[in-house]
This record gives structure tokens, sequence and C-alpha cells, in this order.
């Protein structure tokens, strides 16, 4: 049924402690071990295999940072752009000393379809969409919106290089559509069947400005009594004045916001992701500080990590609800069942027993805790977390 059975695995050596590991992709190179505690060889390991792996797509291998180079805010990265050189996501490029860039405020890069109500959006276990949370005033039932939709909102980009990506088609720039806010504005409003909106990608986090304009202008023009929440899923490593805007939407609207919180130990992020973590969990602080608090039901914050075979195990997985923890322990959090994908097809699905190694370590700090694409696992883990 599966592409790869827990036992047909075969171990492979480290790349810097020479043992064998059973779980251990090509692509990463290094066991879980190293990583974290020979973080100066990860580290230049990691750099080395985020080059080799973006070449293929003509993405630049590190984040530019050119003394004369133009900058760009907009992401944790904090590119400064030499002349000829792109943005780490590959959205702009320094043409001749002026900034180009596929998307702006008023255009995105972007695909954006009808996903119908109970969708699999990492939220539907808590949020209105799923239940019927917040009704009337968030939620168009008292109960799941069957017969709704998301309008899901597909950007291109992003400033992460996760080699599990789940989504990697972000990539492929000359695929990419370009549409207006008027696009997305004009088939909400001649659709009253729509009740949320999800920004996801790739990650917003690039094209954060042309989110935020679209969703004030679609809200603006909503008829009062009419549903409509504005979601974001990502990385979480955006600029904190972009990300509280996004927050205050995702509050007024009774949308929530999805951080996907990879690993919790940056040098794994460097890792898997090419990338620091750490602004993720800034900005997660902030929105928790300054907006969980003020509503509950439905909940504005929420958390995801896919449990990468091998190194995302329960000591990842127990730092960040941990954190989280010491926000508030009620934020939902979601683990999610790995498939190989993108760069890591030669590791297996998640096993059922790090599923719940990780769930457990989860349990130990937060109330809330699910596990996401479990029908990956089979039927019997249901009995283990219910």
């Amino acid at each position: 049924m599966y592409p790869y059975t827990y036992s047909a695995i075969k171990e492979r050596v480290c790349g810097i402690c020479k043992k064998p590991s059973q779980f251990l992709s090509r692509t990463i190179n290094m066991c879980r071990s190293c990583i974290r505690e020979n973080p100066y060889e990860a580290v230049k390991v990691s750099f080395r295999n985020h080059e080799d792996a973006r070449k293929a797509f003509g993405l630049p291998g590190r984040i530019p940072h050119s003394p004369s180079g133009m900058p760009c805010n907009l992401c944790a990265n904090e590119c400064r752009i030499g002349v000829g050189q792109s943005s780490y996501c590959g959205l702009r490029k320094n043409v001749s000393g002026r900034l180009i860039s596929r998307a702006t405020s008023d255009k995105g890069l972007y695909d954006a379809y009808l996903d119908p109500h109970i969708t699999n959006c990492c939220a539907a276990w808590f949020c209105p969409a799923g239940t019927g949370s917040g009704y009337p005033t968030f939620s168009a039932c008292d109960g799941p919106e069957r017969g709704y939709y998301n309008l899901a909102i597909f950007f291109y980009g992003c400033n992460f290089d996760c080699s599990f990506c789940q989504n990697s088609s972000h990539k492929d720039f000359n695929s990419a559509p370009s549409h207006s806010i008027d696009d997305l504005v004009e088939r909400t409003l001649n659709n009253p069947k729509i009740t949320c909106w999800c920004f996801f990608g790739g990650s917003p986090e690039p094209q954060l400005p042309f989110a935020l304009k679209a969703s004030k202008r679609v809200l603006e023009l909503l008829p009062k009594e009419r549903v409509l929440r504005i979601c974001f899923e990502w990385n979480g490593c955006g600029h904190p004045d972009l990300v509280r805007k996004a927050a205050e939407i995702a509050f007024k609207s009774g949308g929530n916001v999805k951080f996907d919180l990879k690993c919790f130990d940056e040098n794994m992020s460097f890792a898997l992701s090419g990338v620091s973590n750490r602004r993720a969990f800034q900005n997660f602080e902030m929105i928790a500080r300054d907006f969980h608090a003020l509503r509950d039901d439905p909940s504005i914050l929420t958390a995801t990590t896919l449990m990468v075979p091998g190194y995302v195990d329960s000591d990842e997985v127990e730092g960040i609800a941990k954190f989280m923890a010491s926000l508030d322990q009620r934020i939902p959090y979601s683990l999610l069942v790995f498939h190989p994908d993108f760069l890591m097809k030669d590791l297996p699905i998640t096993p059922l027993e790090q599923a719940l190694s990780c769930y457990n370590a989860a349990k130990k700090h937060l109330e809330r805790v699910n596990i996401g694409n479990l029908h990956l696992l089979g039927h019997g883990i249901k009995h283990f977390i219910s």
C-alpha cells in the first residue's frame, strides 16, 4: 500500500560521524545526533546541500547579503540583493540597481481554487469550518460547514527551502499565473458559499503585502451578514509588522494563523529547511501575547509539525510543546504524519512508534493535541490517542 515499510529501510552511514542510521536521507546526509551535537560541521553540510538542491530551480544557493545590495525586509531572511542577484525566495531581482518583483501589492503570483468544507485544512479539527465554533458570528452553520467552501490561495515562492516540501510546485515560476486583487475579490463576492480564505503555498511571507491588501479590500466590500474568515498558513518567519497586520485581520474575521513549526533546534532547521527558524517562535509569541487571550473560541493561533522520520522526533516536538505551553496550554497543536515527497522520497511514512512518542511528548504540556494524516498510519492509532 505504501512505498516503504519499516523493515525495508536500509541503514545508511552518516556523512559526519560515519555511523549507520536507519532513517537517514541522502539529501540531508547527516544523522540527527550530529545535527544537534556537531553544529559547526552540520551547518556547513546543510548550506552545501541546499545550495546544490536549489541550482536546479535557478534559485540562489544562499541568502544574498551583498553589502551594497538592495534590501528586502518582507521576511526574516532580510536579503540584500546585489546587481544581478535574486532574493532567496526567487520573487525579486536587482536589475541594474532597480528591484524588480514578480509579485506586488496589487498583483500576486498564485493559484486559487475552491476546497469543499470540511477541508483537509490543518485547523479543521477545531476551526469554525469543521466544528461550527464561533457561530453565528464566525461560522455559517451551528456545526460543520458542509456545502460551503474555502478559497485556497496557493502562493508561489517561499523564504524556506524545505527538503521535504509537500508543495514543491511553488518553485516553478514559469508556470505561475499572475492575478490581480480584483480577481480574488470579485470571485468571492459572487459566491456566497465561500466562507474562508486560506493563504498558503510555498509560504505567504514573500507576498504578504498582496495578501494584506486583498484581505482588507474584500472585508470592506463584504455584506455585513456574510461570514468570511481570513487564515494564514505559513512558516511564520515574516516581518513582525506584517505578521501583526495579518493576525489583526485573522482576529477580526474569525480566521486563524497556522504556524508550521518545523522543528525546535535551530541547527535542525538549517539542515531541513536551509534557514533559521528563530523568527517563527518570536512571531508566534507575539500573536499569543497580543491576540490569543482575546479570543479562545475559535482559537486564532495554532501550530503544526511534520514528524519527519529520523529527524523530527519526540525531542523536537516536546521542545515546541513546552514553548507553546509557556504561552497557553490550550493553544491547538497538530502533528502531521510524513509521507515521502520532493527530495526526501528515500524516507518512509512516519512509523507508528514515532507518531505515538511525539503525541505523548506534546500531551505532557498541551491540552489540545491532534494527529493529522491519520489515514497514513492505519486505524489502529485511534485507540491510542482517543
